[in-house]
C-alpha cells in the first residue's frame, strides 16, 4: 500500500467537513433551480438567457470532477480540498453581490470550478480515513450530505426568496463554507504526502475541458435551440465528439495520464459505475419530470413543490446512517437489487398520476424512491470503491461522481424533448377523437357555456371552446408525463442485469486506508 495516500487525524471532525462541504456544494444545485424566475426578473433577462446561470456552473462542474485524482495527487488532499471550499464560498459570495446576468454567470462557472472537486474529493477522503470494515458508514455519511442537498433545496431557497431576496441563496454558503474549510484544515492530516512528480497532461487537460465543457452545453440547451435544427448545437455536438474520443485514446497511450482510464478493468467498479450512471438518469430525470408534472398540471408553487419533497424524502436522514451501520452484515449486491426495485416501483408509480391526484398520491412515490435510494447509494459507491487501491481512489471517486452527474443531464435533456414531443402527439391524437358535433362534446361545451354565463362572462360560446381546449391540453399533458415515466421505468430496471458483475469486497486484499 503506497503510504503516501493514507490519512489520519480526527475521524469526527474529518466526516463534519466533508458532510458540511458535500451538503453546501449539492444544496446549491437544486437551490439555485428554484431562484431561476427571480434572478430573471431582477435582472430583466429574457427568457432563453437564464438558463446559463445552471448551465455555466455544470459546464465547470463536469470538467473538473475527473480530474480531481490528478488534482489530489499534486496537491493533496488536505490542501486541495480546503482551497475547493474556500473558491466555491468566495464564488458564492460574488454570485449573491452579482451586479447583471453576465457576472452571475462569471462568478456561477467560478463556482463551479471549486464545487466539482468538493463531492468526490469529500467521498475519497472519508474512504481513504475510515478502515474498510467501516466503508459501509463511510459512505452512508457521505450520501447523507450529497442527497440531503437535493432534499432541502427547493423548500430552503422558496423560504429565502420569500424571506428576503435570491441573492441569499448565495451568501447563505458563507458561514457554512469557511466552517467546513477549517475543519478540513484542521484536521484532515497526511503525513506521508508528496507532491506527485508526474508530467502535466496538457493534452489530456486541454481535450477535457473542450470535450465536456461543449458536450454539457449540448445537453443543457440542446432542447431550447431545437437540437442538431441549430447550427451552434450541431457544432458543439462534433466538437464534444472529437474531443471526447481523442482523450481516450490518449488517455490510454500516455504514460501519465490526467485521468486514469485503467479502474475500468476492474470489473466491479466498472458495473457499479453503469448503475450510477443509470441512478443519475431516474433520479434527475425522474425530479425533473415530478416537479414539472407539480408546476405545470398541478400548478403548485416553487415552494409547495419543495414541501412535497421535504414530506417525502425526509426519511432518508433516518435510513441512511441505518444502512451504513448494518449494511456490510448483508450482501450489498442485495441491497442495491432491492433498492433498484423500490425506486423502479417509485417511477412506476409517477406514470400513472392523473390531473386530480391529490397531495398523499405525490409523496408516495416520492417516499418509495427515498426509501429505496438509500439501499442503492451506500453500498454501490461500497462495492465500487473499495477493492481499488488508496492511490486510485481520488481518480475513481471522480470518474463515479461524473458518471451520475452526466446520466442526470443526458436524461434530463432526452425528457424534456421526450415531453414536448409526446405532448404534442398525444394534443393531435386526442383531438382526433373528439367531434365538435358530437353529442357527448354538445353537451359538454352546454354546460361550460351555462357556466361561462354564470359568471358573467361577455363571450359564453367562446370561454367555453377555450376551455374544452385547455382539458385536451392538460390530458396530452398528463399522457405525456406517464408515458416518459413508464420509460424511465425500463431503463432503470434494467440495471438489475449490471449487479450481477458486482463483486463483494475480498477481505484478503490488502488495501484499506488509515485507521
Amino acid at each position: 500500500m503506497d503510504q503516501r495516500d493514507v490519512i489520519t487525524g480526527s475521524k469526527a471532525g474529518i466526516t463534519i467537513a466533508a458532510m458540511a462541504a458535500a451538503l453546501m456544494s449539492v444544496l446549491d444545485i437544486s437551490i439555485v433551480n428554484v431562484a431561476l424566475s427571480d434572478i430573471r426578473a431582477s435582472f430583466g433577462t429574457p427568457l432563453d438567457q437564464i438558463a446559463w446561470v445552471s448551465t455555466g456552473y455544470m459546464m465547470a462542474n463536469v470538467v473538473v470532477i475527473p480530474m480531481t485524482g490528478w488534482l489530489q495527487r499534486r496537491f493533496g488532499y488536505r490542501r486541495y480540498f480546503t482551497f475547493s471550499i474556500l473558491m466555491f464560498t468566495a464564488a458564492s459570495v460574488l454570485c449573491g453581490l452579482a451586479w447583471n446576468l453576465p457576472s452571475l454567470v462569471v462568478f456561477r462557472i467560478l463556482q463551479g470550478m471549486g464545487g466539482g472537486a468538493i463531492i468526490p474529493t469529500s467521498q475519497a477522503i472519508l474512504f481513504a480515513r475510515y478502515p474498510r470494515n467501516e466503508h459501509s458508514m463511510a459512505g452512508a455519511l457521505f450520501a447523507l450530505g450529497a442527497v440531503t442537498g437535493p432534499l432541502l433545496g427547493p423548500t430552503v431557497g422558496g423560504m429565502l426568496i420569500e424571506a428576503a431576496s435570491w441573492h441569499w441563496i448565495f451568501l447563505i454558503n458563507l458561514p457554512v463554507g469557511l466552517f467546513a474549510a477549517y475543519m478540513a484544515w484542521r484536521n484532515i492530516e497526511q503525513p506521508h504526502f508528496e507532491v506527485s512528480q508526474e508530467k502535466v497532461d496538457r493534452n489530456g487537460i486541454a481535450l477535457l475541458a473542450v470535450g465536456m465543457a461543449a458536450l454539457q452545453y449540448v445537453l443543457e440547451e440542446g432542447n431550447r435551440e431545437d437540437w442538431f435544427e441549430s447550427r451552434t448545437i450541431t457544432i458543439l455536438a462534433v466538437i464534444a465528439g472529437v474531443a471526447l474520443i481523442t482523450f481516450i485514446v490518449h488517455e490510454l497511450e500516455t504514460p501519465q495520464p490526467v485521468v486514469d482510464l485503467s479502474v475500468f478493468l476492474n470489473r466491479s467498479y466498472a458495473a457499479a459505475t453503469g448503475v450510477n450512471f443509470l441512478i443519475g438518469t431516474a433520479l434527475f430525470s425522474g425530479s425533473f419530470l415530478f416537479s414539472l408534472f407539480c408546476g405545470t398540471v398541478m400548478r403548485y408553487s416553487a415552494l409547495d413543490i419543495g414541501l412535497v419533497f421535504l414530506k417525502g424524502s425526509a426519511i432518508q436522514i433516518l435510513l441512511m446512517p441505518i444502512i451504513g451501520k448494518f449494511g456490510s452484515k448483508v450482501d450489498g449486491r442485495m441491497l442495491i437489487a432491492f433498492g433498484i426495485c423500490g425506486m423502479s416501483l417509485s417511477l412506476w408509480t409517477n406514470g400513472h398520476m392523473t390531473s386530480s391526484v391529490d397531495e398523499a398520491a405525490l409523496i408516495a412515490p416520492v417516499f418509495i424512491r427515498a426509501c429505496s435510494l438509500g439501499f442503492v447509494f451506500v453500498p454501490l459507491s461500497v462495492l465500487a470503491l473499495s477493492n481499488l487501491k488508496p492511490e486510485q481512489r481520488g481518480n475513481a471517486a471522480g470518474l463515479f461522481n461524473l458518471t451520475r452527474e452526466l446520466g442526470g443531464s443526458i436524461g434530463t435533456a432526452w425528457m424534456s424533448s421526450a415531453l414536448s414531443r409526446s405532448t404534442q402527439a398525444n394534443v393531435t391524437a386526442l383531438t382526433s377523437h373528439v367531434d365538435v358535433y358530437g353529442q357527448t362534446t354538445q353537451e359538454q361545451l352546454g354546460m361550460a357555456k351555462s357556466m361561462m354565463a354564470g359568471r358573467g362572462i361577455l363571450d359564453p360560446g367562446g370561454a367555453a371552446y377555450g376551455l374544452l381546449n385547455m382539458r385536451i391540453n392538460v390530458q396530452a399533458l398528463v399522457r405525456a408525463f406517464n408515458a416518459n415515466f413508464v420509460i424511465l421505468t425500463v431503463i432503470f430496471a434494467a440495471s438489475l442485469l449490471l449487479v450481477f458483475m458486482l463483486q463483494k469486497p475480498d477481505p484478503t486484499v490488502k488495501v484499506e486506508g488509515a485507521h
